[in-house]
């Protein structure tokens, strides 16, 4: 039978769960430094990571840096991201954000949130990831997955926008474990905790899920 417990307590079993299935999560964006996440993240906005991968060699052989793709047209970079959503868009987004690592920031990915933040393309997740993978910081990127998980667990109550799941997952979760933690739910919600048709039969967390214990079971 499904028993209510304290926010803590359900943090602590979730976070047991994931440290003993899951050690090694970690992004599934292929990229070899620093520009090229950023670039791969800024792509990856309603794409899956699979299709960023595919697309991502050539466009790196082309411009593998903040200063070759600042020379490049939009029309030009397009031609090497058209099969991801919003091309258009996400060709400006890297030609300008590339225009601004070089007038700001001396080529390099800036390693603080506000400054990420100030370049095209680069909100409050995508500026998370990347201070939490290529630096280490206790910042966590809330998407889809991570806002549906996290609500389906029970370790968010009534979050209505990714800043107040955030909020409320950080307030739970050790330091050390933030950066970590966003894989763990986003993988999650991509391979068992699916929006559709969630697999909670292959799930290891259902004794303490609230949405299979009152939603499926109606326990």
């Amino acid at each position: 039978m499904f028993v209510r417990m304290k926010k803590a307590e359900l943090f602590e079993h979730v976070i047991k769960y994931f440290e003993a299935n899951q050690p090694d999560a970690a992004t599934e964006l292929h990229y070899g430094n620093p520009f090229e996440l950023l670039v791969a993240v800024v792509l990856s906005a309603q794409c899956t990571d699979k299709r960023v991968n595919m697309t991502t060699p050539a466009l790196f052989k082309a411009f593998p840096d903040a200063e070759s793709m600042s020379h490049a047209s939009i029309d030009e970079v397009r031609e090497y991201i058209k099969s991801i959503s919003y091309p258009n868009s996400k060709a400006g987004y890297l030609v300008n954000g590339s225009k601004v690592l070089m007038e700001k920031f001396n080529g390099a990915v800036p390693s603080t949130v506000d400054e990420l933040t100030t370049i095209p393309g680069v909100g409050r997740k995508t500026a998370h990831v990347i201070a939490s993978v290529v630096f280490n910081q206790p910042k966590m990127a809330v998407d889809t997955h991570v806002q549906r998980v996290s609500a389906r667990i029970g370790l968010t109550t009534n979050a209505k926008n990714p800043l107040q799941t955030e909020l409320q997952l950080v307030k739970y979760i050790p330091e050390k474990k933030i950066a970590l933690a966003h894989h763990w739910l986003i993988l999650h919600g991509r391979y068992v905790c699916l929006a559709r048709n969630p697999k909670c039969d292959k799930c290891g967390l259902t004794k303490w899920c609230k949405y299979y214990n009152t939603k499926l079971t109606g326990k």
